[in-house]
């Protein structure tokens, strides 16, 4: 992974496309005029009004028939097959720089099973010459959530109508249009000739005249088991997961097809952060943006407030495949009317007047100017494409990516197997990866001094000859915490006597030719592995050139050469049973993204009874791991495509830099914005809870037929959920204290605190098999083991669900209700081994 050398190299890339409600048809010649203007790609109709009214001719007339002949059996109507007055598309070279959109008068949520067949059928008519031309991505419009009386008893049929389509179209990306929220006002809007309107009473659970039954009033019985009156009219508000709710049902029932996408919708309001953090999880293919998402700025020109700029940094940034945008209904393209005017291309280049953030509008200014439109101005702008060059703009001034991000680039969200350290000789690239970390390296370093320092100014006893502190560094690699002890000595002007200890057989010759030429032949090597060795050899015990396991060998070549010439006139010496000394500081980087997944504490059960057993410390001398529950869809269908190749993939804890998923458990944090919108609502910060921890310092040796069960460990977590949601796994975290003082921490409530810009560890994430969902206040408890069997380590998990209940009517006592469990995973045929 290389680095750029300046965060200004990066530069992301916006996709920008542009849609006209009443566009019938893209010839190449306005294609070409809109790439001229710098648009990338176009939106299309797959079908024309012709089509459009010959489907309602159809739909009308079947209506009749059924009114005239009530108590007759009549088959749906079936639509012919399309002509060319049907459509305007046909393959050709352009095709792929078209983005097909599904007719929106149709209702595949429709109640009334005339028009919803009749729906599906243009449905299916649409995707599957869009197929056959060649196109590659379609748009559905949105599921119409409120039916008459009737909210959100549709969504099962319309995922049932889109998996069919996703078969139709084998190899097409579909994306359907959603907002944010679910607001009802704007959800009664209705497109000009929608099949809604030809729904019938009877299945709106609306009276014969159109009105809603029971007077827009309906009963619900209160404490004393009378019945109290209530306005719909006061019941209809924001449900700000409405939405996400239907997606849900759409994408699980399509078992999360990753062909299947979403067209999110941006509003001039924002709501909370939670409901943009739950979307930033979901796989946004693209993002639709009117001109009502703009407002305009002192200067008459159309921009965004600080929170939505806010808003396009988290769902662009940092990421490979960013979702596209598409301005919806901004204004035609400039020039194609009269091709003689020259249109310059939106380049993104404004003045600080034109790029000036607009005033943000109060949630009640922001409901007015959905059904009004933009705040006017008297200003006018001399710009064909204000909108596409704003949004250029942005593109060119996007924050420079974090050091972790640019280290991390392609990884976000990419599943790898932890590593096996005891079983498996790492390679050199791996190392090297690890060593490009320079916050770990001088965490390390700090440690190490203070350590050093704290130990002369206590007046310790030494373990070493002449009084020298005795460091070992157990697992040397290629020798990273070798040169940092090496500095931590020079840098304190403390001698210390430095032991190296690595069982990698290749890594040795590294370190073998490092201490020749780095290190002044000042360390002392052995090629063992940690649990199994000795100690510090005593210097009073003779050693041999190339002693096994042991360098440098003897510099001296006459004294070697001289031993050479003694052996053959004199007997060899009696050997000397060796003597091994006590170590005073062992360092070590074992941790794993779970901080124990590595087997950090069975490695050091084996050489910690070689610590001086007075004043021995280990670094790090404790380390704890940290769970939260999260929603990563994108993990969840990577991991479900790998199951029928892997059976054992749903069970293995995987290394992975987070990115698209979201806490489902937060605690609300004041925030110290002072803007009057939404985004300046309390801050919501994940609930990140520990799950058990080890410490290590000098120790008994353990007997030798002795069980690995003190290494166990179990943990039960409640987690508390504020809004539903579906739980996909555990994102796991650890906290590590070197020495007082100097910590490491991948937990996001505080590694900018203990160790900022840290990237050697990726968190781990243990998966669900089965997505477990959750409703509205709702609790999650989470059940973790660690397990051994004396031969290996691994982890078994399960999530609960619960709910509390009113008891019953009048008793007011709240009743505990498990509302699901998953399935137990573990991890036990992968397991690390020992």
């Amino acid at each position: 992974m290389e680095f750029a050398s300046s965060p200004d190299e990066y530069m992301p890339t916006f996709y920008i496309g542009q849609h006209e409600s009443d566009r019938t048809r893209v010839t190449p010649e306005l294609l070409r005029q809109a790439q001229d203007c710098n648009y990338d790609m176009l939106t299309t109709p797959i079908t024309t009004p012709h089509f459009h009214s010959r489907v309602l001719t159809l739909l009308s007339n079947h209506l009749n028939e059924l009114e005239s002949q009530p108590t007759r059996s009549i088959p749906a109507p079936v639509i012919p097959s399309l002509s060319p007055f049907d459509t305007p598309l046909a393959p050709g070279e352009t095709i792929s720089q078209l983005l097909a959109v599904v007719s929106p008068w149709i209702d595949l949520c429709s109640p009334d099973p005339a028009v919803y067949n009749i729906s599906r059928q243009v449905l299916e008519l649409e995707v599957a010459y869009a197929a056959f031309c060649g196109i590659g991505n379609i748009i559905l419009p949105s599921p119409k959530l409120h039916q008459g009386k009737l909210h959100g008893e549709g969504v099962t049929q319309y995922a049932y109508a889109v998996q069919e389509a996703l078969n139709i179209g084998n190899y097409i990306q579909m994306s359907i249009s959603l907002p944010m929220m679910d607001n009802p006002e704007q959800n009664s809007d209705e497109v000009v000739g929608s099949l809604a309107e030809r729904a019938r009473a009877k299945y709106l659970g609306l009276s014969e005249n159109g009105s809603q039954k029971n007077s827009m009033e309906e009963l619900e019985e209160n404490e004393d088991g009378g019945t109290v009156i209530f306005s719909r009219k006061n019941s209809a508000r924001f449900d700000f997961f409405g939405t996400w709710d239907a997606w849900n049902v759409i994408r699980t029932l399509c078992k999360y097809n990753n062909r299947l996408s979403v067209a999110l919708s941006i509003p001039s309001h924002l709501p909370p952060l939670s409901v943009s953090s739950r979307w930033h999880s979901e796989p946004l293919r693209l993002l639709s943006i009117t001109s009502k998402t703009f407002f305009k700025n002192p200067s008459g020109y159309p921009a965004f407030t600080h929170n939505h700029q806010a808003l396009l940094t988290r769902y662009m940034g940092g990421i490979r495949n960013p979702p596209w945008l598409l301005l919806y209904d901004v204004g035609p393209i400039p020039g194609f009317e009269n091709p003689e005017t020259i249109v310059s291309a939106a380049d993104g280049v404004l003045s600080p007047s034109e790029a000036a953030d607009p005033p943000s509008p109060t949630p009640a200014e922001a409901s007015q100017l959905q059904r009004k439109g933009s705040k006017k101005s008297t200003k006018t702008v001399n710009d064909p494409t204000p909108h596409l060059n704003y949004l250029r703009y942005l593109q060119s001034h996007q924050p420079p990516r974090t050091i972790l991000e640019r280290f991390g680039a392609g990884y976000q969200d990419y599943l790898q197997a932890p590593l096996q350290p005891l079983t498996d000789n790492l390679e050199s690239i791996t190392y090297e990866v690890f060593e490009k970390d320079p916050v770990k390296y001088d965490q390390y370093l700090k440690a190490i001094q203070q350590a050093l320092i704290d130990w002369r100014d206590q007046s310790k006893r030494a373990s070493g000859p002449n009084g020298r502190i005795v460091v070992a560094v157990a697992g040397a690699g290629r020798g990273p915490l070798v040169t940092r002890a090496l500095q931590a000595s020079d840098a304190t002007g403390i001698p210390i006597e430095l032991w190296a200890v690595e069982k990698n057989t290749n890594a040795f010759v590294l370190l073998q030719r490092h201490n020749e030429e780095t290190w002044a032949n000042r360390v002392n090597l052995v090629k063992s592995d940690m649990r199994s060795w000795k100690g510090p050899l005593q210097e009073n015990v003779p050693q041999r050139s190339g002693c096994t396991g042991h360098w440098p060998p003897p510099r001296n070549e006459d004294d070697a050469s001289n031993a050479s010439m003694t052996s053959e006139a004199a007997p060899p010496p009696e050997p000397q049973p060796p003597t091994h000394g006590l170590i005073d500081i062992l360092v070590s980087e074992l941790l794993g993204s779970f901080a124990d997944n590595e087997l950090s504490p069975e490695c050091l059960d084996g050489i910690l009874p070689l610590l001086n057993p007075t004043h021995g410390i280990s670094i790090p001398c404790s380390y704890s791991a940290y769970l939260t529950p999260i929603a990563a869809p994108k993990l969840h269908a990577d991991v479900a495509a790998r199951a029928p190749n892997d059976p054992e993939a749903p069970h293995t804890p995987y290394v992975v830099m987070l990115h698209a998923i979201d806490y489902l458990s937060t605690t609300l944090r004041p925030s110290t914005s002072r803007s009057a919108t939404s985004e300046s609502a309390p801050t919501p910060v994940p609930n990140i809870v520990e799950a058990w921890s080890f410490s290590h310092g000098p120790m008994n040796a353990l007997p030798t037929a002795s069980t690995n069960l003190h290494n166990t460990r179990h943990a039960r977590l409640t987690f508390n959920l504020r809004d539903r949601a579906v739980c996909h796994g555990l994102a796991g975290y650890f906290e590590a204290v070197l020495y007082p003082g100097v910590e490491l921490s991948t937990n996001p409530l505080n590694m900018e605190e203990k160790s900022p810009g840290m990237m050697s560890w990726f968190p781990i994430y243990f998966p669900l098999k089965n997505p477990l969902y959750a409703p509205d206040a709702s609790t999650l408890t989470v059940s973790i083991f660690r397990a051994t069997d004396n031969r290996k380590v691994w982890y078994e998990w399960m999530v609960e669900a619960w709910s509390n209940l009113i008891g019953g009517i009048g008793s007011g006592e709240k009743k505990r209700v498990r509302l699901g469990v998953s399935e137990m995973g573990s991890s036990k045929k992968g397991g690390c081994m020992m």
